[in-house]
Parts: C-alpha cells; sequence; structure tokens
C-alpha cells in the first residue's frame, strides 16, 4: 500500500513522484482531509474501505494515519509557512476573530513594532538562536499586521503587494546577480556602494541624506548621516565643531563611524556592560544584608 500526503497549503497539488503509483494502482482512495471536490481530479474511486486492496494508493493530509504504508510526500516551496501565518492574521482580524486585534490600527501598533524590534536586538546580541527565533517570528507579526490593516483602507494594499515590492527591490539592486555581471560590483564593498547608488536613482533623490530617517535614535541617526555625506566625498573638516555635549557627542560618534566602527552598536555593549556590574554589585550588597549603597559601598562591591 501506498500513501500520497498531500499539502494542506497546496490544495490538489500531486507530487511528480506520486504519478508512477496512482497510474499503476488498482485503486485509489481518498483518506483524511482530502474534500469531495478534489476527487474527481485526482482520480479517486472513493472514500477507504475497510480492507484495502494489494497495491492501493491512499491521498490523505495526515502524515501518521497509516504508519505501516511507503509514504510520498507532496514538497513545499521554501516559505510555505508564510501562508499559514498570513491566514491566520487574516483570520483575527476578520469578524469573529479577536476584538483587540479588530481595533488596533497603523498607530496604535507603532510601540509593539518598536519593542518587538528591540527585543529581536537583545536577542542578538546575547547570541540565543531560541529568543531571535521567536523574537523574528513577532516581527513578522508586525508587518503581516500592518498589511492586513492597509488591506482594509480604499487605496489598500497587502501582504502580496509588499512581498511582490520587495522582490522587485532586491531584484532591481542586484543586477549582478540576475542580469548577469556588474563590472562596479566585485565586493561587498563596491556591492554597498552600488546599492546606495541605484536607491537614488530608483528614488530620484536630491539629497545624499534624502531617506535617512530622523526619528531614529541619536547615535544612530548620527552615524547614518556621516556614512551617507562619506559616500558623497563630504569633506571631514566641515564637520560640525564645539565644545557642548551635542556636538561633542556627534564628533565622537562621526570619526567612530569614519573608522569603520558601528557607534550605536558599541555604545550598547558598554551600557549592557554597566547594565550588568551594577546588578553584580547591587547583589553583593544585598548579601551583605545592604539595600542602600553609599558611593563607599558602590566601590567596594564594583566588579574589578
Amino acid at each position: 500500500m501506498t500513501v500520497v500526503l498531500l499539502s494542506e497549503r497546496l490544495d490538489a497539488v500531486l507530487p511528480a513522484a506520486a504519478l508512477s503509483a496512482l497510474r499503476s494502482a488498482p485503486a485509489v482512495y481518498a483518506g483524511a482531509g482530502v474534500p469531495l471536490d478534489f476527487w474527481e481530479p485526482l482520480g479517486v474511486d472513493g472514500p477507504v474501505p475497510a480492507d484495502l486492496p494489494d497495491g492501493s494508493v491512499v491521498l490523505t493530509t495526515e502524515p501518521d494515519a497509516y504508519p505501516d504504508a511507503v509514504v510520498i510526500r507532496t514538497p513545499e516551496p521554501a516559505g510555505a509557512g508564510l501562508l499559514d501565518a498570513a491566514a491566520v492574521m487574516d483570520r483575527l482580524r476578520s469578524p469573529g476573530g479577536c476584538p483587540w486585534d479588530a481595533e488596533q490600527d497603523h498607530l496604535s501598533l507603532r510601540q509593539y513594532l518598536l519593542e518587538e524590534t528591540f527585543e529581536l536586538l537583545e536577542a542578538i546580541e546575547d547570541g540565543d538562536r531560541a529568543a531571535m527565533r521567536e523574537e523574528l517570528g513577532d516581527v513578522l507579526l508586525q508587518v503581516l499586521f500592518h498589511a492586513r490593516v492597509a488591506a482594509e483602507h480604499a487605496d489598500s494594499f497587502d501582504i502580496d503587494d509588499v512581498a511582490t515590492d520587495l522582490v522587485a527591490k532586491l531584484v532591481g539592486r542586484h543586477p549582478h546577480v540576475f542580469e548577469g555581471h556588474d563590472p562596479a560590483v566585485h565586493d561587498a564593498t563596491s556591492q554597498q556602494h552600488r546599492w546606495e547608488e541605484l536607491k537614488q536613482v530608483e528614488k530620484k533623490r536630491e539629497s545624499s541624506v534624502d531617506g535617512v530617517a530622523l526619528g531614529q535614535p541619536a547615535v544612530a541617526l548620527a552615524a547614518k548621516l556621516v556614512q551617507r555625506v562619506k559616500r558623497a566625498g563630504f569633506p571631514v573638516d566641515l564637520l560640525p565643531e564645539g565644545d557642548d555635549t551635542g556636538t561633542t557627542l556627534f564628533a565622537v560618534t562621526a570619526l567612530a563611524k569614519l573608522a569603520g566602527e558601528d557607534p550605536e552598536t558599541e555604545l550598547r555593549a558598554v551600557c549592557r556592560r554597566f547594565a550588568a556590574n551594577v546588578r553584580d554589585a547591587e547583589s553583593k550588597a544585598r548579601a551583605e544584608g545592604l539595600d542602600i549603597l553609599t558611593p563607599a559601598d558602590w566601590r567596594r562591591f564594583w566588579p574589578s
């Protein structure tokens, strides 16, 4: 007996490996998960009988229904699970779904996009792959949620439009991959420059700093601005000068970026070490019965 395991995502699509088994089978039966409207196009003779004739083929979506059978599986393309994610999001947002989800809009969802992004960043910094997997899902949820909300507006777009635009962008900005050789690209650095050139043309930008998100954290913003103007041949001596705090911070950030470092990442690493040291000192103080620390206590318990 042979079982052909159909994909619930791909409906009546049959794997190529099943064709010879179906052609030579004395009978083809429909098991669990195969709707009636699939029977005729798949050549089903009827439901699974109590006694299966030798050589029969059973079509089903349940992988464990026939443990002793030869199983032919329907391969699914990479990313097929995204269809399930989009379907679940649609169900949550539709009538009869989740009341909280139904009340959200683009503005109310902003805080969650930021929170989930920072949680993913923390998981990456911790090297916690299990947390990365979970947090990537939470960030993906935000993309699905915003696309589903957008689909309800008059000037609508949906998750397929988002994906289509992304594919067009990736293909258009990688001509050396999808259109053959590009003499301007010979390593990762030249590809980065080429990406910015193509983006400049594509978006018809008039300034090298057009498109920089001014709402991002200040250190990241300063680093991005310096990165952009550096590519435009901006001379270092024109960077802001002064003794005030803002200018000093900008100068340190700019010099770090020009040296090939990522100041946002470097500062975050120092912040995380500082927070860990604070917790360590407080923990040692509590072990000795101290809840309030004097400057002398801080120095005594501070990690060396």
